[in-house]
């Protein structure tokens, strides 16, 4: 099964069950896919892009929760709880901070970074190499830290 008849499939489930936050959550992807199938590229939807869509709506969500934190709109944040939680299920499982750190290690030392202005390198490489599998945010910090600040 694909990774769209996934999403298909899982709308149909939400439905039958009456699942309010999962057919929100599962809408907002369906969009998301539908989009991405229609921008003009010709391009197939695969495993990877359907990855990068879910971590790009994951990313908006958890930015959008930060903000109605900040302005105590505990309603709307809330609802941002939900949809994360929903949409996290299609990620593959994420990495731990140990691995995560042994592996930006390994980056480094083959890619011989020496300090923050390999950064760039380290993270491309790191970015590639981890998709899905860690947050974006969280990889920075640790090339950061790991480069020395």
């Amino acid at each position: 099964m694909n990774f769209q008849d996934k999403i298909n499939n899982d709308l149909k489930e939400a439905m039958k069950a009456k699942d309010e936050k999962g057919l929100r959550a599962i809408r907002a992807i369906k969009a998301a896919i539908l989009l991405a199938n229609t921008d003009g590229s010709g391009q197939e939807l695969n495993e990877e892009k359907g990855i990068a869509i879910i971590q790009k709506l994951l990313k908006q969500r958890k930015e959008s929760l930060e903000i109605y934190e900040k302005q105590n709109r505990e309603d709307l944040a809330k609802t941002e709880r939900e949809e994360i939680e929903v949409i996290s299920r299609y990620l593959p499982e994420q990495m731990s901070e140990t691995d995560l750190r042994s592996f930006i290690q390994k980056i480094i030392q083959e890619t011989g970074a020496a300090g923050q202005k390999d950064m760039g390198k380290v993270m491309g490489v790191a970015s590639k190499s981890l998709a899905g599998k860690a947050d974006g945010k969280t990889v920075s910090l640790l090339v950061k830290e790991l480069l020395g600040s």
